[in-house]
């Protein structure tokens, strides 16, 4: 069975998300080591929540592309809770939140910069890697 481009693609998301997951985790920021780390931003749980979901994308892809066609009644029953499972994390976590972290955090840099997105931190965070963070929805 040949893959879709569709599945390629929520591969390549995968692979961006856990890209820009590990160079944000790979810069030293004081407020890395204060209390929360880097849990406290929601924009990176907003990456974690997103690489989570296009994880469970990519795995109901390779379920059923391995379990089409093999009339195991277990295995679809598998399939379709899995597929139920990322329907839901979608509805409920990766579309919400992410429309909302990008919406607010860009309507406050257009009205105020400094507010959300310092100049300071332009030292840390390269620009590339700021707009793969907030251009995602």
């Amino acid at each position: 069975m040949a893959l879709v481009p569709c599945q390629v693609l929520r591969v390549a998301i995968l692979l961006s998300y856990c890209s820009i997951l590990c160079n944000y985790k790979a810069i030293e920021m004081p407020s890395h080591k204060t209390y929360g780390g880097s849990w406290k931003f929601l924009t990176f749980i907003d990456l974690v929540i997103q690489a989570v979901f296009f994880g469970i994308c990519v795995l109901t892809d390779l379920s059923s592309l391995l379990t089409r066609g093999s009339g195991n009644q277990e295995q679809e029953r598998q399939l379709k809770k899995l597929i139920s499972l990322r329907d839901w994390i979608l509805a409920v976590l990766a579309f919400p939140v992410g429309v909302f972290v990008v919406a607010v955090f860009w309507i406050i840099y257009a009205y105020d910069r400094e507010m959300i997105y310092p100049k300071l931190l332009d030292n840390f965070i390269p620009g590339w890697l700021n707009h793969g963070m907030h251009f995602k929805t």
